[in-house]
């Protein structure tokens, strides 16, 4: 089942994770919400991060200090 959060305004939001491949030839996970869910939707917040709300409603992760 994919991680959802429900924004302040009632909105409900996936978390889907990408990984794509740098120039230097690693690889960069990007994590980002979307309002319906695709076949890269992930489960749970990564390890380090979490789910804050920016001012108009929308959630994004951010680095635990």
């Amino acid at each position: 089942m994919a991680f959802t959060y429900k924004n302040s305004r009632g909105t409900t939001y996936i978390l889907h994770g990408r990984t794509t491949p740098t120039k230097s030839g690693g690889k960069r996970t990007l994590y980002f919400f979307a309002k319906t869910e695709r076949e890269d939707a992930i489960g749970a917040v990564p390890a380090g991060y979490k789910v804050i709300e920016s001012k108009t409603g929308l959630p994004l992760l951010k680095k635990r200090a």
